[in-house]
C-alpha cells in the first residue's frame, strides 16, 4: 500500500488511463485557447474581409498563410472564430453543468427530506422531463422563451437536470441506512447539517462524473441547437451556428463544414475521455493496489 496523500493517489489511477491524460491535454488545450483568444486570435470574430470571400485554407490550391483556415461566406478568418467559438461552447456547457449540479443537489436531497410526497412530485416531474427527448424538449423551451444564447443555457439546463437529481436521490437514499448517518442523528444533528455535512459530501463521486461528461453532452445539445438556428445567434462565433451558415458550400468549399465539426468531435471526445478516466480513478474499485 502506498502511504500518499489523496490528491498524488487520484493522479496515479488517472493517469493510468492514457486516453483520459491524452483527453486532458486536448481538453486544457481548447480551455487554454478560449481564454487567451483575444492574444491569439489573428483577427477580430467579426472582421469580414471583402476581398477574401470563402478564401481557401493554406493547404488547398489558390490558399495562403494569411488566412490558414480559410474565411467564411461573410469573409472572415476562420481560424479566429474558432478560437471564439470555443469561448462560447466551453461557457454554455460549464454554465449548464454549473446550474444543473447545484439545482440538481437541491433537489435531490429535498426528495430525502422532505418525506415522500415531495419525492414523489419531484421524481414525477423528472421523468416527465426525461420521457421527451432531449432536443425536442430543448427545442419547445427556445421556441416558447426565444433563441438567444442564454434560453439556449436555460434550454440545455432543463434537459439535463434530471439526471442530477436522481443520481444524487438514489446515492443519498443509500447513505442514509448506513451507521454513521444513524449516529449522526443520534448526535443531534440537524437535517440541513445531516444532509449538507454529513450525507452530500459522500454522494459526490457519480455527481462529479456525471458534471464531467455533462458538460461534453450540453456542447453537442447546444451546437444542435445553433445549427437549427435556436441558440446563438449571429454573429457569434458558435460552432453550431458556423455549421448552419457554411452547409449551402458543403460540395464547394467543404472545409467551411469540415471545420467546425471536428472542433465539436474532437472537444466533445477529449472530454469523454477526461471524464472516463475521472470515473475510473474516483471509483475504488478500479484502483490498481
Amino acid at each position: 500500500m502506498r502511504d500518499t496523500h489523496p490528491l498524488a493517489d487520484f493522479w496515479f489511477a488517472f493517469r493510468e488511463n492514457r486516453g483520459a491524460v491524452a483527453g486532458l491535454a486536448v481538453v486544457l488545450l481548447v480551455v487554454l485557447a478560449a481564454l487567451l483568444a483575444p492574444l491569439i486570435a489573428p483577427y477580430d470574430p467579426d472582421a469580414q474581409f471583402r476581398d477574401a470571400i470563402r478564401a481557401a485554407p493554406f493547404w488547398e490550391p489558390g490558399g495562403s498563410t494569411r488566412f490558414l483556415l480559410g474565411t467564411d461566406s461573410l469573409g472572415r478568418d476562420l481560424l479566429t472564430r474558432l478560437i471564439y467559438g470555443a469561448r462560447v461552447s466551453l461557457f454554455i456547457g460549464l454554465s449548464v453543468m454549473g446550474v444543473s449540479f447545484v439545482i440538481g443537489v437541491l433537489l435531490g436531497l429535498a426528495c430525502v427530506s422532505f418525506g415522500p410526497v415531495v419525492d414523489t412530485l419531484i421524481t414525477r416531474v423528472m421523468d416527465l422531463i426525461m420521457a421527451v427527448p432531449s432536443l425536442v424538449l430543448a427545442i419547445l423551451v427556445v421556441a416558447v422563451l426565444g433563441p438567444s444564447l442564454t434560453n439556449t443555457i436555460v434550454a440545455v439546463t432543463i434537459v439535463y437536470l434530471p439526471r442530477y437529481v436522481r443520481l444524487l436521490r438514489a446515492s443519498a437514499q443509500a447513505e442514509l441506512g448506513k451507521d454513521y448517518v444513524t449516529a449522526a442523528r443520534v448526535a443531534g444533528v440537524g437535517k440541513a447539517r445531516l444532509m449538507f455535512r454529513t450525507v452530500l459530501p459522500n454522494c459526490l463521486a457519480p455527481l462529479i462524473v456525471q458534471a464531467a461528461l455533462g458538460v461534453s453532452d450540453a456542447i453537442l445539445e447546444a451546437a444542435a441547437l445553433g445549427f437549427l438556428g435556436l441558440g446563438a445567434q449571429p454573429p457569434t462565433a458558435e460552432w453550431g451556428t458556423m455549421l448552419a451558415d457554411a452547409r449551402e458550400f458543403i460540395r464547394s468549399e467543404p472545409w467551411l463544414v469540415t471545420l467546425p465539426g471536428l472542433a465539436i468531435l474532437i472537444t466533445v471526445v477529449s472530454i469523454n475521455l477526461a471524464g472516463d478516466g475521472l470515473r475510473d480513478a474516483l471509483d475504488p474499485k478500479m484502483r490498481k493496489t
